[in-house]
């Protein structure tokens, strides 16, 4: 899809939400990490997941019509070419995370992967954010992050550096090194994910594919990333997952 092809298909979905018959899953008001297992404990099944908040609720920053365009069609489509992928195999059983774990690297197995992980990580993505997100990090939580990278301006500089010089498509992350034993900032290509990584646990997300920023920012990629980072970030997300890894 082009970009002028972008723009008209954002203007349907605009009239689409303006009617409110979105029919997107919403759970305003369900605590995120209660509904997205990260590592250890519960898996996610090959359903389309809810939004953890209404979908004009990031607004100003997020747009209602990026995030119908974007959760209601991107994510929709991955996860609709995985269940054609995965009919009739023993994956059609398995949770995302076990198709992740287990086509990772395979060549053979690179589609079903792809789409596999493009849902989880859009899935992990929204939890990252929080319309009451962005600001100063929960107590704890920043003293962690001074511990591992300095300052919390430090962290802020890497994190935005990460995300403008990601080539093309792919994803920033906040993650914890089981190895060495701190919070670090990683980025992957594409359909990429930490979590295929043994020693990394994912603790946020943000997604630099150009389908997540073009109808508001166009290609002010580093905008829409400061923007997120400072207004939307979900640090007791970020906080929940440090605590399950460690």
């Amino acid at each position: 899809m082009n970009r002028r092809d972008m723009l008209r298909a954002g203007a349907g979905v605009s009239a689409w939400l303006a009617t409110g018959a979105t029919g997107l899953p919403v759970l305003a008001n369900t605590p995120a990490s209660a509904v997205l297992p990260t590592g250890a404990g519960g898996q996610s099944r090959l359903e389309m997941p809810a939004l953890p908040w209404d979908v004009a609720s990031l607004e100003p920053v997020i747009s209602a019509n990026t995030v119908g365009f974007h959760y209601g069609k991107h994510q929709r489509t991955y996860l609709d070419n995985l269940l054609k992928l995965v009919k009739g195999t023993p994956l059609a059983d398995a949770s995302l995370e076990s198709i992740m774990r287990s086509t990772a690297d395979k060549p053979e197995s690179q589609a079903v992967f792809n789409n596999a992980a493009q849902v989880w990580n859009h899935t992990f993505y929204w939890h990252s954010l929080s319309p009451k997100g962005g600001g100063k990090p929960p107590k704890e939580l920043t003293e962690r992050l001074e511990r591992d990278f300095g300052s919390l301006e430090v962290l802020k500089k890497e994190f935005l550096a990460a995300a403008g010089s990601q080539f093309g498509s792919g994803w920033v992350w906040l993650a914890f090194d089981r190895k060495a034993g701190r919070i670090i900032i990683t980025k992957t290509g594409n359909a990429g994910s930490p979590l295929t990584q043994d020693q990394l646990v994912p603790l946020a997300a943000l997604d630099v594919w150009e389908h997540a920023y073009y109808l508001d920012y166009q290609n002010r990629r580093l905008d829409y990333a400061t923007a997120l980072y400072d207004k939307l970030l979900n640090w007791q997300f970020v906080s929940d997952n440090l605590q399950k890894s460690t």
